[in-house]
């Protein structure tokens, strides 16, 4: 055995010795509920014929948010003036257009036409570009931002909410799938706080980009269907640092199944809301979770397991391909399980469980290795608002089902692990072999990323002989290890035991699933800098290029996607500040 190997994989997969403590604090009589099966936020389109082609006109295409505001309670002030709300779920208010000229950047092929049933030649029509920037609202729809609180870096935060974004309706498209639409950077609500209401381009490419690098990745989030930038001037201090920077308006309209999130519920139990957070609760059960019977006494039970189950699985697809979301606090959690709320996130390039990529988490609350403890975390603040609506037996339950998550997320943890490296079946050791190659890993600064591709592209015969390309680069970086070929010799042994297998099956199965290239942040970096001068032209590339992470491109090549960080960006930082 090699010393020093387990630390690596415990800084990833394990929680920390503090939320051990606390779970051993809690209550535990009765037996652990079944964990539902986590349900796909996926789109069905790949298992319904498509009866209709795509709309070439927006003219009989209609939004509502009647299933909204048809069943929970609206702030009744009609004004658009910061303030405190209360007693209501959502306010009505409408977007603020920008005053100068607008430009549609970029648009999502397949969210525009396989989940909004909308041909591309629409989005070439001025009605698109004033729909998409908040200019105008589709007719019969009502905008609203929606009133939520929640934790911040671990202390309660109170009212927060949408202060820049408007939810502009709900569409059901020909699968019968409810997609709520929400511009973001679109103006100021009562929920603005100190802000000016909107996003900057720099932030607006990010979000675009990578919300639509993860779910081709297939990883639940949100999608991304436009970005339209403007000549508007946004005033931000990028570091908070005291320089003041002029920016430039953008705007991005996203789409989820929903937009709730944990602290949603958190503000409702705060100010005592309870008739109301029991409404909101059915309400999403009956919509997002149909397993569920809402009539059913343990419904809440049984959402919390789906929650639990949930959480963990979406923390262990973030970190099989390096994901740190950067802020993850209550009010960027969505009760669905989908990544939501795109700010300082980052993909871990050099292997670091310490990897942080927002510089404002000055006491690294969000670095990568601690994802899951902050997933205990915030589901620990669902379980208390839950509390509040359990018998004592429910809660005694509802406590053992938050003992099971790191269960959870260990096990979905090993097993995408398990993926990438080729491993078929079990075997006492898989645990170790993998902890063996993240301290490699850690100890030589490898890339994550091509790491685990180059794994997947070599042979075992050039493993076998040490016989790495030079283009594997990552690899060889990894083999000045001195341990590399200790490593090497403990992985073609299990990659024997696989059942039934060939190199070549290998080999396309860890293709598959490990990515060639990742949107890291010097590629947003690059495309953002070039954006800020009108050219457009690294976005649509990293569009392009994002939709296909697991085929080598030949332009992603010559653009270097898949070769080590440049010299110019080893010191990029990324901030809350958008």
């Amino acid at each position: 055995m090699v010393r020093g190997a387990g630390p690596a994989l415990l800084a990833l997969l394990l929680l920390s010795r503090t939320t051990q403590a606390f779970l051993e604090e809690m209550p535990a009589s009765g037996s652990r509920p079944g964990l539902k099966r986590l349900l796909s936020n996926e789109s069905s389109a790949g298992y319904c014929e498509r009866k209709t082609k795509p709309a070439t006109s927006l003219a009989s295409w209609s939004l509502s948010t009647e299933s909204l505001i048809g069943v929970l309670p609206v702030d009744p002030a009609p004004e658009n003036y910061i303030r405190v709300v209360r007693n209501c779920i959502f306010s009505v208010v409408y977007p603020t257009p920008f005053k100068s000229r607008t430009l549609l950047v970029a648009v999502s092929k397949n969210v525009l036409e396989d989940i909004l049933d909308l041909d591309l030649s629409v989005s070439k029509t001025n009605y698109f570009i004033q729909l998409v920037s908040g200019e105008k609202i589709v007719s019969g729809s009502i905008p609203l931002a929606h009133r939520y609180g929640g934790h911040q870096f671990g202390i309660w935060a109170d009212q927060l909410g949408d202060g820049r974004a408007h939810i502009i309706g709900i569409y059901t498209n020909r699968y019968g799938e409810k997609w709520e639409l929400q511009l973001k950077g679109s103006g100021k609500t009562p929920y603005s706080r100190n802000g000016d209401g909107r996003a900057v381009l720099r932030s607006s490419v990010r979000e675009f980009l990578a919300s639509e690098a993860l779910h081709y990745l297939g990883i639940p989030t949100s999608r991304a269907l436009s970005l339209v930038v403007s000549d508007d001037d946004v005033w931000r201090d990028p570091f908070y640092n005291g320089n003041i920077q002029k920016e430039r308006g953008a705007v991005v309209l996203r789409i989820a199944k929903s937009w709730f999130r944990i602290g949603s519920l958190e503000i409702l139990a705060h100010y005592g809301e309870l008739d109301l957070l029991r409404k909101l609760l059915n309400f999403v059960i009956q919509e997002h979770f149909p397993a569920i019977n809402v009539k059913d006494p343990n419904r809440y039970l049984d959402f919390f397991s789906d929650v639990v189950s949930g959480t963990a699985h979406l923390i262990a697809s973030w970190m099989s391909v390096g994901f740190a979301h950067g802020v993850c606090n209550t009010d960027n959690f969505s009760l669905l399980s989908i990544t939501i709320d795109y700010g300082p996130f980052g993909f871990m390039e050099s292997y670091d469980p310490n990897f942080v990529p927002n510089t404002s988490d000055d006491e690294r609350r969000y670095k990568i290795g601690n994802q899951a403890n902050v997933g205990m975390f915030n589901l620990n603040k669902l379980l208390q608002v839950l509390n509040l609506l359990l018998d004592p037996n429910q809660k005694q339950l509802a406590a053992q089902i938050l003992v099971g998550y790191p269960t959870l997320y260990y096990r979905r943890f090993k097993e995408l692990f398990k993926a990438k490296l080729g491993l078929l079946g079990e075997k006492e050791n898989d645990d170790y072999l993998i902890a063996f190659l993240l301290r490699l890993m850690e100890d030589t600064k490898a890339d994550f990323t091509m790491t685990f591709r180059e794994l997947s592209e070599i042979t075992q015969a050039q493993l076998k002989e040490f016989n790495i390309p030079q283009e594997f680069w990552a690899l060889e970086t990894l083999s000045r290890q001195e341990l590399f070929s200790d490593w090497v010799t403990l992985y073609l042994l299990r990659l024997k035991s696989n059942m039934n297998d060939s190199d070549s099956r290998r080999r396309k199965r860890m293709t598959s699933v490990n990515p060639r290239y990742v949107l890291k942040n010097w590629m947003a970096e690059s495309a953002v800098r070039k954006a800020e001068m009108n050219d457009f032209s690294e976005v649509h590339l990293l569009q392009q290029v994002l939709q296909h992470p697991f085929q080598k491109q030949s332009l992603s090549e010559r653009a270097g996607y898949s070769s080590p960080t440049p010299l110019w960006a080893k010191d990029l930082k990324v901030s809350c500040s958008s």
